[in-house]
């Protein structure tokens, strides 16, 4: 499991928008200044944190009576169960097709390098490891690759590998989606991926995956079950006799496929098993593979991958100075080794310690040798290893370029994704707004808003009250409120939420208060002042938006646009309240990246009148067709494209009117106003399109809000 941290900064240089230019504070910014909002900005991240801790807590009183093996098939069956929902279940295993494309010799063993289909014309490449010694059938190694630079040929996977094959095991190892001949943004003008990280890659196929009710990890996972297909179809392989190992990433995968895969007999993941308690703590929920939507909902944790496998051999290997913390480790490790001592299998589950740093190091090698010599091989293994012959990248090509997408022009995800939603679509359901609800998370509180005001500044014609509301217990969410000054009546009022905080909407604001508007401008949790602080070299933060955030409620069966639209929600509660507004005449103005929640609020709260939405998302449908997309992490609702699009949303919300303006598609770039009305078909919108807030905006605001 690679951080994706250091690999994104590297990976994203040519194509991360650049940081957005210091401002000077402003007479709106109020919260930093205060001592009780101190750490206003780890609020999103601490309230999801939190539950998280409560799920898990819930999730050691269940774990606690594990003692049987019923308890254990019974928790195998919902680890299984949730996987294969989350990732929208696994495709039809067809034919593989795989021939061997040429052969390595290494002296005391050889590599037969192998192309075969996973799923129709999505072509995997692969080494087949053989051994010269010994006589067949030979046990067998599943080899499952991290996430490193490079696939099948980097040094440290041949050495594993070559060691393996010596010791009399047939080894597979293959390219992981993202990597050496797999890479799924291949650039041929650079030669690369555009990209260059296969995390990035993970997390940029894993939104439009999850958009359309699957996960990236249903590639993947299916790539390894398909792998030990091909490994237990050679003659030279003995099936009963099967292990699989891989470190980082190859341990994510090594982990996931020996819990679903009963043909898998001993496992030993390298640098992978933890606490979801201690790693969101430490590092946040790492890349879209290894997010499984509502895996915490569901209460589950590390060591219950151990327990899908259990009571069958299984070695933890871990490193002490790890970048993912020892400390996670060792408590996975002890609540599983509770469960197999009280099954009777205690010398089954072992862990092994190096104090070293992350990878798949010489220690835990030999380590790994000696568990597979322990459980498949009646001689044992000492675990002693020798330096390999390292062959090149070029020698282990299993495709005449070094590329599936310029050899075979085979599947990609996306393609493959893309498939996957023309099938969705065809059979959506009409549009139900209590199954936007639903999948959404959209759950507003009811209870009291307890307001807090923190001062007036008096300007021309209107004063600005500085503010505080509580969305739910411990969110508060800060806002400004724009009271113009009037002689008697009620007034119409305006709610604006700005993906940039309440400070970008000022100039909008100060337009719509001067025409005799409430105004109430929000910072939604986790955007303005409650914004998680941005590391200074946080290339994946500033390419995918609040990543962290994001995943970490999808694993909670949550969403930021469900959480992001009760705290609208909350704020037309707010307005409804106030003596001055005109509680039949509130309109909602979404801006950027928060104009998704603002049409979703909109959508399922009739108070809403009218609606403005400025460079908004054009469509989910426009993120699963753009191979590339910018800052939408923060704006999906996963499974939303089985139910409705964006523009469902606005036909709902007929037959009050709506306004999009400058709405943009996944890269951030305006549409012209003709494309956008192609998309919005039927619904009943105005569309229209300017450079800035100058012209036409300001002039499109006052036709609206005369």
């Amino acid at each position: 499991m690679a951080s994706i941290r250091p690999l994104a900064a590297l990976g994203l240089v040519l194509f991360a928008p650049l940081a957005a230019p210091a401002q000077e504070k402003s007479d709106l910014d109020f919260l930093g200044s205060l001592d009780e909002f101190h750490g206003i900005r780890k609020m999103l991240p601490e309230r999801l944190s939190q539950e998280v801790n409560d799920h898990l807590r819930r999730r050691t009183e269940a774990v606690a009576g594990i003692s049987t093996l019923d308890g254990i098939a019974a928790r195998r069956k919902l680890v299984r169960d949730t996987i294969f929902e989350s990732i929208g279940g696994l495709p039809e295993r067809t034919p593989l097709n795989a021939r061997v494309t040429g052969v390595l010799d290494q002296g005391d063993y050889r590599i037969e390098k192998v192309v075969f289909e996973s799923q129709p014309h999505f072509f995997v490449t692969a080494n087949l490891y053989l051994p010269k010694q010994g006589e067949p059938p030979y046990p067998a190694i599943l080899f499952p690759l991290g996430h490193e630079l490079g696939g099948k040929s980097h040094a440290a996977w041949q050495q594993v590998a070559g060691s393996l094959a010596r010791r009399g095991y047939v080894v597979l190892a293959w390219d992981p989606v993202g990597q050496e001949e797999r890479k799924q943004f291949y650039d041929p003008d650079w030669n690369d991926s555009k990209f260059f990280a296969s995390t990035v890659e993970h997390t940029e196929l894993g939104a439009q995956c999850m958009l359309v009710g699957d996960a990236l990890a249903r590639y993947t996972i299916w790539d390894g079950m398909r792998a030990l297909d091909y490994l237990l179809s050679r003659p030279e392989v003995d099936a009963k006799r099967v292990g699989a190992t891989g470190n980082s990433g190859g341990g994510t995968l090594t982990t996931y496929l020996s819990a679903l895969d009963d043909r898998i007999q001993v496992a030993a993941p390298s640098c992978y098993i933890n606490s979801w308690r201690v790693l969101l703590d430490a590092l946040g929920p790492q890349d879209a593979e290894q997010v499984f939507p509502g895996w915490l909902q569901h209460e589950l944790d590390f060591p219950d991958f151990i327990y899908s496998f259990a009571p069958k051999p299984f070695l933890v290997l871990s490193a002490i100075r790890d970048f993912f913390p020892i400390g996670g480790v060792r408590e996975a490790f002890d609540e599983a080794q509770r469960v197999y001592g009280s099954l009777g299998s205690a010398d089954k589950l072992q862990k092994v310690e190096v104090d070293d740093g992350h990878g798949y190091s010489k220690p835990r090698r030999e380590a790994a040798y000696r568990w597979f010599g322990r459980w498949l091989k009646p001689e044992g293994d000492d675990g002693a290893e020798r330096d390999v012959p390292i062959a090149t990248s070029e020698q282990l090509w299993a495709t005449a370029t070094g590329q599936v997408s310029t050899s075979l022009h085979g599947e990609d995800v996306f393609s493959l994704n893309l498939k996957r939603y023309e099938a969705v679509k065809a059979s959506r359901p009409a549009l139900a707004l209590e199954k936007v609800k639903q999948i959404a998370a959209f759950r507003p509180s009811s209870g009291g808003l307890n307001m807090k005001t923190y001062g007036t500044l008096q300007r021309n014609g209107y004063r600005i009250e500085k503010l505080t509301y509580e969305s739910e217990p411990g969110i508060l969410i800060p806002a400004v409120l724009y009271v113009p000054e009037t002689h008697g009546g009620k007034a119409p009022a305006i709610l604006i939420v700005d993906g940039d905080g309440k400070r970008a909407s000022g100039e909008a604001a100060e337009l719509l208060v001067h025409k005799g508007n409430v105004v109430l401008a929000v910072d939604a949790r986790g955007l303005g002042e409650t914004r998680p602080a941005l590391e200074e070299h946080d290339y994946f933060f500033r390419y995918f938006a609040d990543h962290d955030s994001a995943e970490t409620a999808i694993l909670l069966g949550k969403t930021l646009v469900g959480m992001r639209a009760a705290d609208i929600t909350r704020g037309v509660d707010l307005l409804a309240a106030r003596s001055e507004v005109d509680v039949s005449n509130i309109s909602g103005f979404g801006r950027r990246s928060a104009a998704v929640a603002m049409l979703h609020a909109a959508a399922l709260d009739q108070r809403i009148k009218r609606l403005v939405l400025e460079e908004m998302l054009v469509s989910y449908d426009a993120v699963v067709r753009h191979r590339i997309h910018r800052q939408m992490f923060e704006q999906i609702v996963p499974s939303a494209l089985k139910f409705y699009d964006l523009p469902d949303l606005a036909a709902a919300f007929a037959p009050r009117p709506v306004w999009l303006i400058n709405t943009v598609n996944p890269l951030g770039q305006t549409l012209a106003a003709p494309d956008v009305r192609a998309v919005y078909g039927q619904a009943h919108v105005h569309v229209t399109r300017g450079e800035g807030f100058d012209q036409p905006v300001s002039r499109v605001l006052d036709q609206i809000f005369r």
